[in-house]
């Protein structure tokens, strides 16, 4: 499959990816190399890496704990430690190998240790593989709050290897299954329409259409000053829950992809209320939308801690909402306001 070249670096694909980081590693002549994983890529991903990666630099592994809360500083306090106590330099190498959490958090560790050192992104779920690897993206949460804390900095390349898929459950393909979902709705129909159609589709199949629309974006609008917030669709009133959800003793936490799901819910409803778009095709996103993912228990007693929560958006400004809403699929509209009213009716009718 044909590399996708981003701003600074290139998306390689499949087997041939690992000669192309081997044969960088090589010419770069780093002093040392890291590797990040968490307990589940140790297990799950490390073997197969190590089967493909051939260097003659000693490699040092530094493990974290998985899940989306440990995505803070205090994790990247310890991560910085352990480069410190393994000696690394300004010409060492971090490969994050894993999912959101880890591609995210190895970038920004990586980013500001020593004022920058070069990291190369191993996603090893789809949501990585399709969002949160590629577009130069880093951060940490603070608190529950998502991406809180972060920088743009880009990875030296990118390697997509649809192998370690078979590593996860149905439930995280469900969850990055939804960022496919967001392409096809802002960008290309067909990708819903894929997803929707076809039950047992490979999702193989998708991901370098996803990475390649991604890349156009930001190729576009490198640090989100303008058409790049078309991929937070879904993402407003998506963190509020997610966050909301990961903070509450009563709740089960909700995987990303599940959160962002509902967000596109109820923004493609606002979509209706503020820009008209079709009732028919809102209609259409919510049923497919509720067969992949179920409906996330939820109640009106809950509202009030989601609008809390939406009031921290990192997109907002002058203390108003940002949305991407749509006028129908395909033509997307930045920047849109909704009233709280209008908000708690999206969730409503989520919830109906």
């Amino acid at each position: 499959m044909k590399t996708i070249q981003a701003a600074t670096y290139p998306v390689h694909f499949y087997d041939e990816a690992y000669q192309k980081l081997t044969d960088f590693v090589t010419s770069k002549n780093y002093s040392s190399i890291f590797l990040l994983v968490d307990d589940n890529t140790l297990d799950c991903c490390y073997p197969r890496f190590m089967q493909n990666f051939a260097t003659n630099n000693s490699m040092e592994v530094i493990q974290i704990d998985a899940g989306e809360e440990f995505k803070n500083l205090e994790t990247c306090v310890g991560v910085w430690n352990a480069m410190t106590e393994l000696g690394a330099d300004r010409k060492s190498l971090l490969i994050t190998l894993g999912g959101g959490v880890i591609t995210d958090l190895g970038g920004f560790v990586a980013s500001t240790f020593k004022r920058g050192i070069d990291f190369i992104n191993i996603p090893t779920t789809l949501l990585s593989m399709v969002d949160a690897s590629v577009g130069g993206k880093t951060g940490i949460d603070l608190g529950v709050l998502k991406n809180q804390i972060g920088l743009f900095a880009n990875p030296e390349m990118v390697i997509v290897d649809p192998e370690y898929l078979h590593t996860l459950s149905a439930r995280e393909i469900r969850s990055g299954t939804a960022e496919i979902i967001k392409y096809g709705l802002t960008f290309d129909i067909k990708l819903f329409n894929e997803i929707n159609n076809n039950k047992k589709l490979d999702i193989k199949d998708l991901i370098y259409e996803s990475v390649k629309i991604k890349n156009n974006v930001v190729l576009e609008d490198p640090t989100e000053k303008n058409i790049r917030k078309v991929l937070n669709f879904g993402h407003t009133i998506g963190h509020a829950i997610e966050s909301y959800f990961l903070d509450s003793s009563e709740k089960e936490s909700l995987t990303h992809g599940e959160a962002i799901a509902i967000g596109m819910v109820c923004e493609s409803y606002l979509s209706n209320v503020i820009l008209n778009m079709p009732m028919e095709h809102v209609t259409f996103v919510k049923n497919a939308i509720l067969e992949i993912y179920g409906k996330i228990d939820f109640t009106s007693d809950d509202y009030s801690s989601i609008m809390e929560y939406l009031k921290h958006d990192k997109k907002n400004v002058n203390g108003e909402v940002n949305f991407v809403l749509l006028n129908d699929y395909e033509n997307f509209q930045l920047d849109c306001r909704a009233t709280p009213n209008e908000i708690i009716d999206s969730l409503n009718y989520y919830l109906a």
